[in-house]
């Protein structure tokens, strides 16, 4: 099952996924450019199907 994105927000910029830290997968997608703090955004991995945060 496919998550959908957020449509209130864009997220350009970066074009290769983030590493998921449970499953270490590339195949991730940035579901929102900002997470709790400006210094985070919140992720989404496909291969493992859990959500995560990236420290910038």
């Amino acid at each position: 099952m496919r998550r959908n994105l957020d449509p209130s927000v864009t997220t350009s910029g970066e074009t290769t996924g983030a590493e998921c830290p449970y499953c270490e997968s590339t195949d991730t997608v940035r579901e929102h450019p900002k997470g709790p703090s400006l210094c985070r955004s919140m992720h989404y991995c496909n291969s493992c199907e859990q959500p995560f945060e990236k420290f910038e």
